[in-house]
């Protein structure tokens, strides 16, 4: 039995003191008296000292692409070879964890190598978080992201894509519904999909109650995705009032990716990012104060994706996406919240994002309470996957 002794327990919940008792990598017992619960100190075999430290749950990145590596032109990724792929998704998922990222989902990676690494981690072959992946993004003919997903026209044929990604192992399904940023000569908010390929999308998840993603920069976009039943929409960027109605009303998800602007915004051309990409960033960049603005009136759900991997946007920085949420309006504690207990939500999970019995032992020691400073996230004490310490 492994205690973290002495830390004020931080999450959704509130902030209390408590010890964490841990065991087969499940928390058996939170709170003043974990010790006795668990059945006296004669049962502690190891402990960590969390005195005047904060213990909080690890967190959950909602967007990922484990097949890019912060490149400058991420298109370029796909000229390599496989098995500079699976490195690099290697070496992505190590810094995730080492930086206090428990799970992850990857919302679009070549050929089955997100869910060839999801087995890879639950099997103990590498090291890095749990993995849920979509496979390959199902998109229109030419459309955002054609260098990597599964191209597919007309309902039957969204309907076949979505359901080869279920067949693979798909935890979730994921189509672009908009044009993006990073695909040469995509229109960013311009609808891609139809809403009757968007209602084939869904339907094919409907019967194993699979979750479904939708990039969806412009309002149409975003609004024949939330029309469909998609399940969160990914970016959101253009999103305007009666868009945000419409998804607090049917409770559907938000993942902002901050990070993803950011990234691109705030290195531009000379840093090698092309043009149009940098171009149509700044565009948007202009737009997404007022998406938050009217996601935060309406009381539209948000869970924490940061689309890692994209220009400078790298799986060891994750933790800044609850800084520039802040930033953008949201309290700590929704930052929190999004990053813990809602993206648990959005993922199907019921056992990560909180800090009781019965919960993985996904958990994180920072130097201050990261409701009072944000900024705690980004440099963890010590991080802990399924009660092995890993950081």
């Amino acid at each position: 039995m492994h205690v973290i002794r002495g830390g004020r327990v931080v999450d959704a919940d509130g902030v209390r003191e408590a010890d964490v008792a841990v065991a087969d990598g499940e928390i058996v017992a939170a709170g003043p008296d974990a010790v006795e619960a668990i059945g006296g100190e004669d049962e502690v075999d190891s402990e960590t000292n969390a005195s005047g430290s904060a213990v909080a749950p690890g967190l959950i990145d909602a967007h990922v692409h484990v097949m890019m590596d912060g490149r400058p032109d991420v298109a370029t990724a796909v000229s390599d070879s496989d098995y500079t792929a699976s490195y690099r998704a290697t070496g992505n998922l190590r810094d995730a964890l080492e930086a206090g990222v428990t799970t992850v989902r990857d919302l679009g990676s070549r050929g089955t190598l997100a869910l060839d690494a999801a087995d890879a981690v639950a099997n103990g072959d590498i090291t890095g978080p749990r993995v849920l992946a979509c496979g390959r993004n199902v998109i229109m003919t030419g459309g955002h992201g054609n260098w990597f997903g599964r191209e597919a026209d007309g309902s039957s044929e969204v309907r076949k894509a979505a359901r080869e990604q279920l067949q693979a192992g798909a935890d979730v399904l994921k189509c672009m519904a908009t044009g993006g940023v990073l695909t040469e000569g995509a229109v960013t908010g311009a609808p891609e999909l139809t809403p009757e390929e968007l209602a084939a999308f869904t339907d094919a998840a409907a019967p194993t109650d699979t979750p479904t993603a939708a990039h969806a920069h412009g309002e149409e976009g975003i609004k024949n995705a939330v029309e469909a039943g998609i399940t969160s929409i990914e970016h959101g960027t253009f999103m305007d009032r009666e868009a945000a109605e419409m998804m607090a009303e049917r409770g559907t998800y938000w993942v902002p990716t901050a990070s993803a602007l950011r990234g691109i915004v705030d290195h531009g051309t000379e840093a090698g990012i092309p043009e149009d990409a940098v171009d149509k960033a700044e565009d948007a960049a202009d737009r997404f104060d007022d998406a938050w603005d009217r996601a935060l009136d309406a009381g539209v759900p948000i869970a924490m994706g940061t689309d890692a991997g994209t220009p400078f946007n790298f799986f060891a920085d994750i933790p800044r996406e609850l800084e520039y949420m802040v930033d953008y309006g949201l309290s700590p504690e929704g930052a929190l919240a999004a990053a813990t207990v809602n993206a648990a939500d959005l993922l199907g999970l019921d056992d990560v994002g909180r800090i009781e019995e019965r919960y993985r032992a996904d958990l994180v020691v920072l130097d201050a309470d990261p409701t009072e400073d944000v900024t705690a996230w980004q440099e963890p004490e010590a991080v802990f996957a399924a009660g092995e310490r890993v950081a």
